[in-house]
């Protein structure tokens, strides 16, 4: 045999061999980097779906638990049988319902079981009380298990049947000054909206589903999954996220995932992740805690959809043209057209990984790997610019409620919580100076009997009115709110106590005159009370609202000014 053949033999032993090697080689890499990726890319999609998830709910649960907190509601809920009592929460929970996503609301009350509710299309104005809730009635149970319970918060996916809707319910339990239970209150999402948004989004290869503490779903884009009213359902009975998968080892794993997280007390940000097999492919599950609202998010990605094998295959080519050219050849290509871009996007991966996105310039060969590195920055972008975004989109939600929990949503002036703290600092303020200042209460003369003969909507832009009014009875940098209903307070600083008297009486003028050119006339009862160094908040508003009642006990539109010691009272 000559030397000739015994090298093209050995070459082509050594090219078989490299090419076997090669694909072997390749197999296995390509593989691990798909896993790596995957893990990565459902990290990402967890927190991704989990914070768009949030995003929808947190101004809700704010508000529900703002509404929960209202005195006005806390005390009717402790004396149901008032009238007077009853109004003004009527009053008070329609206000909230112009705020809430859905325009929807409910309360149902711990003594008299009565369940109120109003929707977008305010179909049950005047007749918000619906049904009485029954202990004995399944379709009522989960009222009296909350409250046996004792959970302050709570989500539910339930049907009403007595209402006729299904929705995602968002409940929060009413306390009184005693922490005494007295009701539950919250609002509702329509529950196809929301999966059509937060969880059946279309996006090809990912599957998407929440779940509670006990692993019942909750929202899946098939709605026969879904476990309704779980809290009243015994275990064993309930629809579990285990009844997705066919094989026992994978419903182990799931349910394994989750317990981790629970025996990790929900830190924040922890996902777990592992490899399934759904409907016969393999896909990787992330599983994440969202201790805000007591659920699981897990995500399913189906990794031959989002990154085929095939899309790697041409690389088999790449490596048999440079073994035909010679082994050196299959070297230097191995070495920069595929060991280096590889190990460029690890490097890559690993930045990502660890939140960074700001990802260095990866090293991009004509090929597919190439292509692939190019993927991943546009992945990368896109990841980054939607983390910027939704951060954005977090911070301006936070700065938005902060506004609204101290803004009047109808005139646009403080609400009582922006009147607490204009006072406390005030008072504050009074005491570090020694200096007064001074504190309007103001009340609209007859204004029940407004809203019984002109309505509602005439009642409220009376109010719109007389708080334009007062803003134009005032000076730049004086501090008016509305405290309630139809009350008005104004905090008044720097202040003496002829200027306290001279701008309640130009307040009440200014509102007697300017409404009597509406032909709406209006006229204002107004208590005043000049604040002396060391007033507390109870002492300043019982004097200003003592002063109030001598008005109104005098006969109304009138101004009355107190420093505690003695009144000046200015009659209309």
């Amino acid at each position: 045999m000559s030397l000739k053949t015994r090298l093209l033999g050995l070459m082509a032993g050594l090219m078989i061999i490299a090419s076997i090697a090669s694909w072997l080689a390749y197999r296995q890499l390509s593989e691990n980097i798909i896993e790596r990726w995957g893990q990565q890319v459902a990290e990402i999609q967890v927190r991704y779906d989990s914070a768009r998830l949030l995003q929808s709910l947190e101004r809700e649960i704010g508000l529900a638990k703002q509404m929960a907190d209202s005195s006005t509601l806390i005390k009717w809920a402790s004396n149901p049988e008032d009238e007077a009592l009853k109004t003004a929460a009527i009053r008070e929970m329609e206000s909230f319902r112009s705020n809430f996503r859905d325009n929807s609301y409910f309360v149902a009350l711990r003594d008299s079981r009565r369940y109120y509710y109003n929707n977008a299309a305010d179909e049950f104005a005047g007749k918000q009380y619906r049904y009485t809730l029954d202990p004995d009635k399944p379709d009522d149970a989960w009222f009296f298990q909350l409250i046996e319970e004792g959970r302050d918060f709570h989500l539910n996916v339930n049907p009403d049947t007595e209402l006729g809707v299904t929705k995602l319910w968002i409940d929060v339990l009413m306390r009184d000054e005693n922490d005494r239970i007295v009701g539950m209150v919250g609002t509702g999402l329509d529950l196809d909206a929301f999966l059509q948004d937060i969880v059946d989004i279309g996006q090809e290869g990912i599957t998407t589903l929440f779940v509670d503490y006990n692993g019942a779903i909750q929202l899946y884009r098939d709605r026969n999954y879904i476990d309704f009213a779980s809290i009243i359902k015994p275990e064993g009975q309930k629809s579990t996220v285990d009844l997705l998968f066919d094989e026992a080892e994978d419903k182990q794993k799931v349910l394994g995932m989750l317990q981790i997280l629970k025996n990790r007390g929900g830190a924040a940000g922890a996902v777990e992740s592992s490899f399934v097999t759904v409907d016969g492919r393999k896909h990787l599950a992330g599983v994440a805690f969202l201790p805000a609202i007591g659920w699981f998010e897990i995500t399913l990605l189906d990794l031959q959809a989002l990154i085929p094998r095939s899309f790697l295959w041409p690389l088999v080519a790449v490596f048999l043209v440079s073994l035909a050219v010679t082994l050196v050849v299959f070297h230097l290509i191995i070495r920069t057209r595929i060991l280096k871009p590889i190990i460029s996007l690890e490097h890559a991966v690993e930045k990502m990984r660890g939140g960074d996105f700001a990802l260095p310039d990866l090293n991009k060969p004509d090929n597919e790997i190439g292509r692939l590195a190019g993927h991943f920055e546009t992945m990368a972008d896109s990841v980054g610019h939607s983390t910027r975004q939704l951060e954005r989109k977090v911070e301006q939600r936070t700065e938005e409620l902060n506004r609204l929990a101290r803004v009047d949503a109808l005139t646009g002036l403080m609400n009582r919580r922006g009147l607490d703290e204009a006072l406390a600092a005030e008072i504050e303020r009074a005491q570090r100076q020694s200096s007064g200042f001074g504190l309007i209460w103001m009340d609209i003369d007859h204004f029940k009997a407004i809203n019984d003969e002109l309505g509602h909507q005439a009642g409220d832009d009376i109010l719109c009115r007389v708080a334009l009014w007062l803003r134009a009875g005032l000076r730049p940098y004086d501090q008016p709110g509305r405290w309630g209903g139809d009350e008005f307070v104004v905090v008044l600083s720097p202040c003496d106590p002829d200027t306290l008297s001279q701008i309640a009486n130009r307040i009440r003028a200014t509102i007697e005159r300017d409404s009597e050119r509406t032909g709406a006339p209006v006229t204002v009862s107004i208590g005043g009370y000049f604040c002396q160094p060391g007033d507390d908040m109870d002492t300043i508003l019982h004097q200003a609202d003592q002063a109030l009642y001598d008005v109104k006990q005098r006969g109304r539109n009138g101004v009355l000014i107190t420093d505690g010691s003695s009144r000046a009272v200015s009659p209309a």
